[in-house]
């Protein structure tokens, strides 16, 4: 992936579509109080292991909001995600984002919730939906990369270096792709 970040520059948002930043008054145990906060969509997001190469699936993109606070991670590590924004079933969107970002076609009934949990708790206070799906080489059916311009390269990881990869702070990854890895190892590996 060739990334080359020039003009990066922030100004305030007026007329979002993906986010809508708040002011939130309220009164806790008779104390008046403000936070700041961004109204945001749920997601899902999905832990992908191919049976072939024994190793996760990941995507790799550049995620301007952690350039702005550490410009020396240019891209980060993360689960198969996407955003809420549709009147179907959540599975359903999982199968969406596995093809646009990482070109495979899973059967539905491939695709297991592990959990649900609330992510930046702190600002959006989102609700993320993780799954997990079994991939094999004849599933795959087109490069990924996303759509439209999203720009977004896969990345295996062999399942033996997923522990050193969790604990490597050069590489920017949430803690929802590390969490992925804990449940895999525990629930998936040991049986």
């Amino acid at each position: 992936m060739n990334n080359i970040i020039k003009n990066f520059e922030t100004s305030e948002l007026n007329n979002t579509k993906f986010v809508h930043p708040v002011k939130i008054t309220y009164k806790q145990n008779g104390v008046k109080k403000s936070w700041e906060a961004v109204k945001s969509f749920d997601s899902v997001s999905v832990l992908l292991y191919n049976v072939n190469k024994n190793a996760f699936l990941l995507v790799k993109q550049f995620r301007p909001p952690v350039y702005l606070n550490d410009n020396s991670n240019l891209c980060t590590y993360e689960l198969c995600a996407g955003i809420i924004d549709k009147d179907i079933s959540l599975e359903m969107i999982v199968k969406e984002e596995i093809d646009e970002e990482c070109g495979y076609d899973v059967p539905i009934e491939n695709i297991e919730k592990i959990t649900s949990f609330y992510t930046n708790v702190g600002v959006s206070g989102a609700k993320q939906h993780l799954y997990y799906a079994k991939i094999d080489d004849s599933m795959k059916k087109h490069s990924g990369g996303g759509i439209h311009d999203e720009e977004i390269e896969t990345v295996y990881l062999k399942v033996d270096d997923y522990e050193e990869f969790i604990y490597d702070e050069n590489k920017a990854k949430t803690p929802g792709l590390m969490f992925s890895f804990m449940w895999f190892m525990e629930k998936k590996l040991s049986k």
